[in-house]
């Protein structure tokens, strides 16, 4: 029963993507395999035609995937499709504020070794500097409480928000 639900439920989300919902989708996507795989599932007919945040949001939702798979080959290899959509959403829109969220977040989360961290103090600095720039309240405080329950923003750059 619990699944029929689940399984509606993810149909229903797919079909009336909402960029509300899929923001809080990705906060809770971090917290388990499920979740993680719930999150991918709810995003799997967004194409690269789709709204940028949403292209980013699917390439996140795979990128974090990839940390359930079995063997370092088919984890890398998945990451990178993830990533490669993350950096088209970025190369069609460089300046929009939540694409460069994601990709923070990601390059924040993941492991060094991967080699996806090239753009991290870019991408705080752009965030930072343009943060009051932001028109939609729902994200801007998405956005700050990231950014204020995040360890890799200092207390001095926390501080910048107000």
């Amino acid at each position: 029963m619990k699944l029929s639900l689940f399984f509606i439920g993810l149909f229903i989300l797919a079909s009336n993507l909402n960029i509300t919902e899929v923001r809080n989708n990705y906060k809770e996507a971090v917290i388990s395999q499920f979740k993680a795989n719930s999150f991918n599932e709810s995003l799997k007919d967004v194409t690269k035609k789709d709204d940028k945040r949403l292209v980013a949001y699917k390439g996140a939702a795979i990128a974090l995937a990839a940390r359930y798979l079995k063997g370092a080959k088919q984890k890398s290899e998945t990451f990178k499709s993830g990533v490669e959509l993350v950096e088209f959403a970025i190369n069609k829109k460089p300046l929009d504020m939540e694409v460069r969220f994601v990709r923070l977040s990601i390059q924040q989360n993941s492991p060094k070794f991967l080699g996806y961290n090239k753009e991290i103090e870019g991408d705080k600095n752009y965030i930072l500097t343009n943060y009051n720039t932001i028109r939609s309240k729902e994200f801007k405080k998405y956005l700050g409480s990231y950014i204020l329950e995040s360890d890799f923003f200092t207390e001095k750059e926390k501080s910048r928000l107000n």
